[in-house]
C-alpha cells in the first residue's frame, strides 16, 4: 500500500512539473522579454481588452502603447494609439525609418487607429 502511494504521489509531482514547464514556455511576457534581449520587434497585446495597454519590444527598446476606443463607420474601434518609450535612453541609434515600421506594424493590427507618438519622438518625426 505505501509504494502504491508513493507511485501515485510520484506521479502526481510530474503532472505538475510537466505543467509549469509548459507555462513557463508560452508565457508571453518571457517571450517579449526574450525578444528585447536579442534586439527584435515583439508585439504583446491583449486586442480584445481595450483598457489594457500593449509592450512592444524593437532593436532593444521597449515602448508601451495606450489605445482608445472611438466610433467608425460601422463600430467602436481602437481609434488613437498613445506610443511612447519606456526609458528614453534607449532611444540612440533608432532613426524615422524604425519609428514608421513601428506605425505600420501597429497599423496591421488595428487599422483605423492613428498613432500619436510622446516626446521625444514626436519631436524627431515632427522635423
Amino acid at each position: 500500500m505505501a509504494v502504491f502511494l508513493f507511485r501515485f504521489l510520484v506521479l502526481i509531482a510530474v503532472f505538475i512539473l510537466a505543467y509549469c514547464a509548459i507555462k513557463y514556455f508560452i508565457n508571453p511576457k518571457r517571450k517579449l522579454e526574450l525578444a528585447h534581449n536579442k534586439k527584435l520587434f515583439y508585439l504583446l497585446d491583449e486586442k480584445s481588452n481595450v483598457r489594457k495597454n500593449f509592450l512592444l519590444t524593437y532593436r532593444g527598446v521597449l515602448f508601451e502603447g495606450e489605445k482608445y476606443l472611438g466610433t467608425t463607420e460601422n463600430a467602436f474601434e481602437v481609434v488613437t494609439i498613445q506610443v511612447w518609450a519606456k526609458n528614453n535612453n534607449n532611444l540612440q541609434g533608432l532613426n524615422k525609418e524604425d519609428f514608421h515600421f513601428i506605425e505600420k506594424e501597429i497599423s496591421i493590427i488595428y487599422p483605423n487607429s492613428k498613432v500619436i507618438w510622446k516626446s521625444p519622438i514626436k519631436e524627431l518625426l515632427l522635423r
